[in-house]
């Protein structure tokens, strides 16, 4: 129960302390107030993501163990996982009669998924510095995806006849500061893995304090764009999204990730780690997508919202369930 409480404290002490500046902001500068929270916003996920989370990545995959390589199946499980949302999202959209803008929203909710910060969060409460590497590992190919696939993707949905623009995509990608400094964390810790340098000591104590206090200024980012008014308005396609993400999406995952073996692997830690990471809730990046690309951002914002509150319920369950084995 404490790392319940903590995981879901830590999450909601972020979140609303990002929305109660935000506020602050609307009231005392009411005309300036929409330029500074997008400064804002970018100066917390460029501290946490070029400054904090690189070091903790360097020094989690570095005793991430191999003595068994079906640990390497996770990067394409992660894959996986994202894809079949996106194909969930369209199919959700197709049940529920939506075409045009709000597709492309739906699709975006269903490929885009929050393993970033809270996803890490999480791992890394309940399960140290070795669940958080496993994430970390998991989501290898997760920026590449977002954008040479996701972020096309939409756009093409978003009119008939609009193209993909996946090599312009990824050449952008290739110059993203965030995307080239995660590369090369990942990279220097997989290779200090693998030529086999210990680690310093002092590691996991700096790691104890950089992974909850950068993924906490994550959090704080994301709750400077929060908006409550489109809840009512898409209830149903939120509880869609609800079901896709914590129920449909989670069985698959968990049923690939067990054919494959993971559950016989240090007490089924990477099987458990493929479960958390494929129940978590939609990413902050659906609306980022729905603003560049003049969707339906009411949509995205619903979604996002509904999935991230259902979180009080999933992680008891998840934490209940991984207690059974």
């Amino acid at each position: 129960m404490e790392k319940i409480t903590l995981t879901l404290a830590l999450i909601i002490i972020g979140l609303v302390n990002g929305y109660l500046v935000q506020r602050w902001l609307a009231r005392h500068y009411p005309l300036r107030h929409h330029l500074l929270l997008p400064k804002l916003r970018k100066s917390l996920q460029r501290l946490s993501m070029l400054g904090i989370m690189p070091i903790s990545f360097v020094g989690a995959l570095w005793i991430i163990p191999f003595n068994d390589l079906r640990v390497a199946t996770l990067p394409f499980l992660g894959a996986g996982v994202i894809l079949l949302g996106g194909l969930f999202g369209l199919l959700a959209a197709r049940l529920l009669g939506h075409r045009g803008p709000q597709r492309s929203v739906l699709f975006c909710c269903g490929c885009f998924t929050n393993i970033g910060s809270l996803g890490s969060l999480t791992s890394f409460i309940f399960f140290g510095e070795q669940g958080f590497a496993l994430l970390v590992l998991y989501r290898m190919f997760e920026e590449l995806l977002y954008y040479g696939v996701g972020f096309p993707v939409a756009r093409a949905l978003r009119s008939e006849n609009e193209g993909f623009e996946i090599s312009s995509r990824i050449l952008e990608l290739f110059r993203d500061p965030f995307f080239l400094v995660a590369i090369v964390s990942f990279s220097t810790g997989l290779t200090l893995n693998l030529i086999g340098i210990p680690r310093p000591q002092f590691y996991q104590t700096l790691n104890n304090y950089f992974v909850p206090v950068g993924i906490f200024l994550l959090l704080v980012s994301i709750g400077l764009g929060l908006r409550f008014s489109s809840i009512g308005k898409y209830l149903k396609e939120g509880l869609v999204l609800s079901l896709l993400k914590f129920i449909v999406l989670p069985i698959c995952a968990g049923a690939a990730a067990w054919l494959l073996g993971l559950g016989e692997i240090e007490n089924g830690l990477p099987l458990k780690i493929v479960l958390l990471a494929a129940s978590m809730p939609v990413a902050f990046n659906a609306l980022v997508a729905a603003s560049l690309y003049d969707l339906d951002l009411d949509l995205a914002n619903a979604c996002w919202l509904l999935t991230t509150g259902g979180l009080l319920l999933v992680l008891p369950c998840l934490y209940f369930l991984f207690s059974l084995f």
